[in-house]
């Protein structure tokens, strides 16, 4: 029997991850905007977010939330993070029993600090709750290009089952069994990804660029195997993977909200201009908070928490990072 996948939230990741599924098993997409969910079932095309891109034509959309969770056997979660709890809160009326329940967000709840399974977990305890998550630039994937990511359960055979049903062409899907660390991975990064933008709109240069993601890994690593994760896992497509395609791409909104910092712009400018989030700068609040409770060193964190929230500038905070006194030996 095939299973009937559900997405919500019809921003560019979203939207990417229905039309791959679609091609493996019959997938609805909810959007917010009922004009949204006619244009995707329609003319087959979501111009807000994806111009130019044209959707898998078996694609359904609605922005009938009960029509697109009532009969889904996978739900999947492609709303923002500071938006996953008011959407699972309705979610509960609808869902049916046992359906896992994959998230999307490369976040972590400000208020709670918790991961997003977390919160499925709390919301929907019967649910087992995982990730998709990896080096995955949605315009690249609809494009066609060779693209890898991670599906998360702790649960083997379940992540078994949901690998077929995202792995499509050039999308490869692999499984692993460490959720917290393929979830951290994807949510401290984006913080390492701000820094590494206020670096390029500095001009300062390809090797301060490499020593920033490299020492930007070493950073969430660490406070990743603190709250749990793996350190393997911080080495493979969610943790290193992930860190490369966010700080240098040009598609990355962390890197250009970092960039645009960089150029003497405030937070509150590119904030405006942004049509999506930009999940790093609501975590590097939290990143410091769980730095502190575990008692993790995270230099490159604060001097991006100094630009956002303490009136910083980008030029003082990599005068910060490259005056910090060195070691001997280079540690983990």
């Amino acid at each position: 029997m095939q299973l009937r996948v559900s997405v919500l939230g019809a921003g560019s990741f979203g939207t990417t991850i229905a039309h791959l599924a679609s091609r493996n098993a019959p997938t609805a997409l909810w959007c917010r905007r009922a004009d949204t969910a006619r244009e995707v079932g329609e003319q087959h095309s979501n111009e807000s977010y994806l111009p130019g891109y044209r959707l898998d034509p078996r694609l359904r959309a609605t922005a009938d939330l009960e029509e697109a969770v009532c009969g889904a056997d996978v739900l999947v979660l492609g709303v923002p993070s500071q938006g996953v709890r008011e959407v699972l809160a309705e979610v509960t009326r609808y869902i049916r029993p046992w359906v896992p329940v994959v998230s999307l967000a490369k976040g972590l709840e400000p208020d709670t600090q918790m991961r997003m399974t977390e919160i499925i977990r709390e919301i929907l305890p019967e649910h087992r709750a995982g990730v998709l998550t990896g080096p995955n630039l949605a315009k690249e994937i609809m494009a066609g290009f060779a693209a890898a990511s991670v599906v998360a359960f702790e649960d083997k055979e379940v992540a078994c089952q949901l690998q077929g049903v995202f792995h499509s062409g050039l999308f490869r899907v692999y499984t692993n069994h460490d959720v917290v660390g393929c979830e951290l991975g994807g949510a401290l990064k984006n913080v390492i990804a701000i820094a590494t933008g206020m670096g390029d709109g500095l001009g300062v240069g390809d090797n301060t660029r490499s020593a920033v993601i490299t020492r930007g890994l070493a950073e969430l690593t660490r406070l990743g195997v603190a709250m749990g994760g793996e350190p393997a896992t911080f080495a493979g497509l969610t943790g290193m993977g992930d860190l490369i395609a966010t700080c240098t791409s040009r598609q990355s909104r962390n890197r250009h909200v970092g960039e645009e910092l960089g150029r003497g712009r405030t937070i509150e400018e590119i904030i405006a201009d942004m049509n999506q989030v930009a999940e790093g700068v609501k975590t590097t609040r939290v990143v410091m908070d769980l730095g502190a409770k575990h008692d993790v060193d995270l230099p490159i964190a604060k001097e991006v928490y100094g630009v956002l929230y303490e009136g910083r500038k980008p030029t003082d905070a990599y005068r910060g990072l490259t005056r910090r006194p060195g070691a001997e030996n280079e540690p983990g």
